[in-house]
């Protein structure tokens, strides 16, 4: 019944939270875990914690939001990927990312008191920004003809490209920490863990996913079967249909799943670009997305007042603090460095924007129901304190910076840094 009334409040506060927050400097994720904590201290037992730590349950919901997510981000990017025009994405996975693990990693192991399998864990799970509740800093949706294009917003979308990726990209980490815990010595897996874990499960889902939406993208746009070319008749289903068909079929060979939907939903814009179809899709995989969200941050938030915080100490909470206000900003800052055509405050503005949350709570509970691990409840805590720091900080500070970044970009000439 617990679940039944969450659903039910996730969909009033969906419908609308929207037009009630548009324009203030508060988001509806922060309101959202206020009504879930607010819940959490009116209902009666223990149901809260007990829905949020049943691993499965919770890795089933936040993987189903995390993919559904993922397709809306795939489908809202305007430019093709290339090397050039996405060089801070690469830039902050390639060098941001590993950075900020490595320091998390280290400050669980030798602040925290963690066991190094732990840290590691640790460091991956927190390791991807969330393409669900960073909505407010990232690109709005997919720009289709009779459009004004508004990519030249770097900010945006470094962030929304970002989010795309690490979610997938955090994996191989999350399987290293299990394998330290349970796989033996080291030299015995190491090879495997590179080949595979590491590099071929990458490769896989970044090949599948392309093609997978590539030839969707061929049926939906281009077939010569009347029935098969939905965008004609604008069927929005089309959009969930193709993220769990993608995702249930990269999985099931061998790859990762999560590179494998947003590989599609690019390879899908790249078939027909500025078709308003595009946009129909993103609407309706954004509220499909936004439910799920809701009452996951529901259920964190019921959960905060029924023990999920017990087991934090103070170092595990100056992690989160940490991590928010100095690892991340500091690793993405150092990652951009150099990089053409980004002011100073922008280079700023996506370094401190490195929202956790959805996918955080998807990995541990994906780790805690493969495995049983002795600080679980401890990396519970950890992960929940360090999500409602991100959610509130990041949440109230979004709207006012991205208007202040879009103020500057409209008065000053092009080249001059800000």
């Amino acid at each position: 019944m617990f679940v039944y009334l969450l659903v039910g409040l996730g969909l009033l506060l969906a419908t609308v939270l929207p037009s009630v927050l548009e324009g203030r400097s508060l988001s509806a994720p922060v309101v959202v875990l206020a009504v879930g904590v607010l819940a959490g201290v009116l209902l009666p037992g223990d149901a809260e914690v007990d829905v949020i730590l049943n691993a499965t349950f919770t890795s089933h919901l936040a993987e189903a939001c995390v993919i559904i997510s993922l397709m809306g981000v795939g489908l809202a990017l305007e430019r093709p990927l290339s090397r050039r025009t996405w060089r801070p994405t690469w830039r902050l996975l390639a060098i941001g990312m590993p950075l900020c693990m490595a320091a998390v990693a280290g400050f669980g192991w030798g602040v925290i008191g963690l066991t190094l399998p732990a840290a590691v864990l640790l460091a991956a799970v927190l390791a991807p920004t969330d393409p669900v509740l960073a909505s407010d800093v990232q690109v709005e949706g997919p720009v289709v003809a009779g459009m004004e294009e508004s990519e030249d917003d770097e900010v945006r979308f470094s962030l929304t490209s970002e989010a795309g990726l690490n979610d997938a990209l955090a994996f191989p980490f999350v399987y290293l920490g299990l394998f330290l815990m349970g796989r033996g010595d080291i030299s015995e897996w190491a090879l495997e863990w590179v080949l595979w874990t590491l590099v071929g499960k990458i490769v896989l889902g970044a090949l599948l996913g392309w093609g997978c939406g590539w030839l969707l993208g061929q049926m939906a746009f281009r077939s010569r079967t009347t029935h098969l070319r939905v965008a004609d008749y604008g069927n929005p289903l089309f959009a969930l249909a193709a993220t769990f068909a993608v995702y249930g079929f990269t999985e099931l060979v061998g790859g990762y799943g999560f590179l494998a939907v947003f590989a599609a939903a690019l390879a899908m814009r790249s078939v027909e670009r500025k078709h308003d179809y595009h946009r129909d899709m993103h609407w309706f995989v954004h509220q499909v997305e936004t439910i799920l969200t809701l009452v996951l941050l529901l259920m964190l938030g019921a959960a905060l007042t029924a023990g999920l915080l017990e087991r934090l100490s103070w170092q595990g909470a100056l992690l989160g603090v940490a991590l928010v206000f100095v690892i991340r900003p500091l690793t993405a800052w150092l990652s951009l460095l150099g990089s053409p055509g980004l002011r100073r405050s922008e280079r700023w503005a996506i370094a401190g924007f490195g929202v956790r949350g959805i996918g955080s709570i998807y990995y541990l509970a994906y780790a805690l129901s493969s495995d049983y691990i002795a600080e679980g409840l401890e990396l519970w805590s950890v992960v929940a304190f360090t999500i409602v720091l991100s959610v509130v900080v990041h949440g109230v500070a979004a709207t006012p910076v991205m208007r202040r970044l879009d103020r500057q970009r409209s008065e000053a000439p092009d080249g001059v840094p800000g």
